[in-house]
């Protein structure tokens, strides 16, 4: 009994021991169960996915977040590009353009006159300069577009059938530099060259039916600038068509039953546009043969022509701008003018070539008459109305001048 005593003595002192080690956190490595052992392994290795599972939640986050704000930054860095893009057409490049005028000079109250207009119109709303060369003989024609070609600028217009070879050379030559060609018919097209050009032979053909209905002796006459340039032939051509439309359609408007057309060109040479005292000759004669109204078209030359109408009491009509405002001294008897609305046409294409979208190839300008202003009493009713009717019939189809040139 007393050994089994002793014994359990012992074992109750052990217990004791232990108990007592426990309580004041002895850490002595101890050899922990198997089960122990695998839990606690279990539980680190999951703290261990956990965590790795986190942080590469968090590192998935952060190249979401990072591939998120690349393509907002991408994003936004196109569409930046795109509204600067947009805006930049939108508003234009402003241009730098250089004018060439034809035989004659910048203030010719006629054709060259009237483009520069367009160009300055241009120019005024682009916040540009644009620059003039005034063309005193065709064989400086090249010699001036080079001169712009030099100084880099970036369109150049150049007016007149005259100049249509040598601004068809320097386009070519020239593929990086816009042209624009007034009175200059494209046959074939060349991307960097638009040619500005008009149905002259509409505007003649109203110029017609205004002076034949007009007409008290049935004699109308036209003083020109030279027939080897087509516009001006198709000003003449279309005149003589519109008379003879009249006869045969309106026979009750042509006061002397039948209408006579006798129309002057000046020859060839430099000087054909600019030649206002052949143009004042040429009217007086047509005057003392019996024409009572006189057609005059062809820059300083048509301008002499309108003038001596005028001072000779005889109804005039004018050529390519409203001649009203251009010519004072014939205002009181100019019946109208035979217009191209060159301004429009000129500054139309620059727009256009500010935009980035001129074509090469021809642009049709509008053509028509202008208003009657001080000879608004002296035209009838009846005749104000068939103009009208005969302008719309043009411009539809259904009126044809027949003119081929």
């Amino acid at each position: 009994m007393r050994k089994n005593s002793s014994a359990s003595l012992l074992v109750v002192l052990s217990l004791m021991t232990v108990l007592l080690l426990a309580a004041c956190g002895d850490n002595t490595a101890t050899t922990a169960p198997a089960a122990t052992t695998a839990a606690a392994a279990t539980t680190a290795a999951a703290g261990t996915t956990a965590a790795a599972a986190t942080t590469a939640a968090a590192a998935g986050t952060t190249a979401a977040a990072t591939t998120a704000a690349g393509t907002t930054a991408a994003a936004a860095a196109t569409t930046a590009a795109g509204t600067t893009a947009a805006a930049a057409a939108g508003a234009g490049k402003k241009l730098k353009v250089g004018f060439v005028t034809d035989i004659g000079r910048i203030d010719d109250k006629s054709f060259n006159q009237s483009s520069w207009e367009g160009v300055q119109k241009y120019a005024k709303e682009a916040g540009t300069e644009p620059k003039y060369i005034e063309t005193k003989d065709t064989k400086d024609y090249a010699k001036h577009i080079k001169q712009f070609l030099d100084e880099k600028y970036d369109v150049i217009v150049t007016v007149g059938f005259l100049m249509a070879d040598a601004t068809t050379a320097a386009a070519k030559a020239n593929p990086n530099v816009l042209f624009i060609g007034v009175d200059q018919g494209q046959s074939t097209v060349i991307n960097n060259l638009a040619g500005l050009v008009f149905e002259e032979d509409k505007a003649g053909f109203l110029a017609a039916v205004l002076a034949a209905g007009m007409s008290q002796k049935g004699k109308i006459g036209g003083v020109f600038g030279t027939k080897s340039v087509p516009a001006v032939l198709r000003f003449g051509e279309g005149y003589k068509a519109g008379a003879t439309w009249m006869d045969a359609n309106q026979k009750s408007l042509v006061k002397a039953g039948k209408t006579e057309v006798t129309i002057a060109y000046h020859p060839d040479g430099d000087n054909a546009f600019s030649d206002p005292t052949w143009g004042a000759q040429q009217t007086q004669s047509l005057i003392q043969a019996g024409n009572d109204i006189i057609f005059g078209g062809g820059g300083s030359t048509g301008n002499g022509a309108v003038e001596a109408a005028v001072a000779a009491g005889v109804f005039a009509i004018g050529v390519d701008t409203d001649q009203y405002y251009t010519l004072p001294k014939a205002a009181p008897k100019l019946l109208s003018s035979a217009t191209k609305r060159l301004a429009d046409g000129v500054y139309d294409l620059l727009k256009a070539a500010s935009a980035g979208t001129l074509k090469g190839g021809n642009s049709v300008g509008p053509v028509g008459l202008a208003p009657f202003h001080d000879t608004e009493a002296a035209v009838p009713a009846e005749l104000k109305a068939l103009i009208t009717k005969v302008d719309a019939g043009l411009k539809d189809g259904t009126i044809k001048t027949g003119v081929k040139v």
